[in-house]
């Protein structure tokens, strides 16, 4: 079993590489994008014709495949911390090529990410022992994991329809409290095909049990709906702002959900579990940390006719007659533009 774990941990690791690396590729496109195009962050989908954004989103997937194998062979409780690795890729990165400074506090978080990870893998529990996706079937109509996930969905919903439309743009807990919840639902998912795939390799075919494809279908929602809202929280807000927020909630529900629903603590002993805890924590702080110590990024121009100054100056001559606003604010008469109606014709 312990076996298993070091490759589940192995497999995160390679996960959080890709995936830290794909934040900053898709960014760029993304910026790359709204230069000639509405914004992702106001429902624009000109990143889809991106270049650079489509190798983002393939670091993306080889990294969430990595993943993807790793919960087939460790606990989510195990995985799903690690995924902080990913977020100091992501802030090195940025340093060097989005301009987004990292402080020396910054280094600081990174250290606490990687001291609370250790901390995890070392009191990490054993995977479960799963021979078909019926007995997986089995713990997901548990009452607790059901209430579980009405109670996901029905949030999931309500910022979706009522709180996206009205603060999506100003709230960053909106659009990545979807990706949180919803995430957890998927990672769910995510591990019960990964579990059905590798005993189908191993001669016992999964496929026949119409609970596998349940699985799948819930996993292809939840991914779209995920990778739709964490486009939006990337296009909108910092990097270093959208990776530990997300990261912290994303973590929090999958672990919660993962205990409900594998119930992954059961018989460890409570100085382990503190011990466990107490890692998240320090790698929770370290992402608050190393996102603190970051600069926002600059205010970027959505139109062509967004002043460049709070006032300009300007003299409209047309017909013979002069029309002139005062320069209220000072400036220099190279600043005046003058606009004459033949210019138009």
């Amino acid at each position: 079993m312990y076996s298993s774990n070091l490759t589940g941990f192995i497999l995160a690791l390679v996960s959080s590489t890709f995936i830290g690396t794909s934040f900053i590729i898709k960014k760029k496109g993304l910026r790359k994008a709204g230069v000639s195009g509405p914004r992702a962050s106001v429902g624009g989908y000109g990143y889809l014709l991106e270049p650079l954004w489509w190798i983002g989103m393939i670091s993306m997937i080889v990294g969430e495949i990595a993943n993807f194998v790793a919960y087939v062979y460790a606990p989510a409780v195990l995985v799903t911390p690690l995924g902080a690795l990913s977020i100091i890729v992501s802030a090195v990165l940025a340093h060097f090529l989005l301009g987004e400074k990292l402080q020396k506090m910054g280094v600081l978080g990174c250290l606490l990410c990687i001291v609370g990870s250790t901390v995890i893998v070392l009191h990490a529990p054993e995977e479960r022992s799963i021979n078909s996706v019926k007995e997986i079937w089995e713990l997901a109509i548990q009452p607790a994991f059901l209430s579980y996930t009405a109670a996901a969905a029905a949030i999931a919903l309500v910022l979706i329809w009522y709180f996206s439309p009205r603060y999506g743009q100003t709230n960053i807990l909106v659009y990545i409290g979807i990706c949180s919840v919803i995430g957890s639902l998927t990672v769910m998912s995510i591990k019960a095909i990964g579990i059905a795939i590798k005993l189908t390799l191993e001669g016992t075919n999964q496929a026949k049990y119409f609970q596998t494809w349940i699985f799948a279908m819930v996993a292809i929602t939840c991914i779209i709906t995920q990778l739709n809202y964490l486009n939006m929280a990337l296009d909108t807000f910092n990097t270093a702002v959208v990776s530990p927020i997300y990261y912290a909630g994303f973590t929090s529900f999958t672990i919660l959900a993962s205990a409900i629903m594998f119930k992954d603590y059961s018989g460890q002993s409570a100085s382990t579990i503190a011990s466990e805890l107490c890692g998240f924590v320090t790698v929770l702080s370290g992402t608050f940390v190393l996102h603190s110590t970051r600069e926002p990024d600059p205010p970027i121009l959505t139109d062509l006719y967004t002043p460049l100054s709070p006032k300009v100056s300007w003299y409209i001559q047309s017909s013979g007659e002069h029309w002139k606003q005062k320069d209220e604010d000072g400036l220099s008469p190279n600043f005046i533009t003058i606009l004459r109606q033949d210019h138009f014709k």
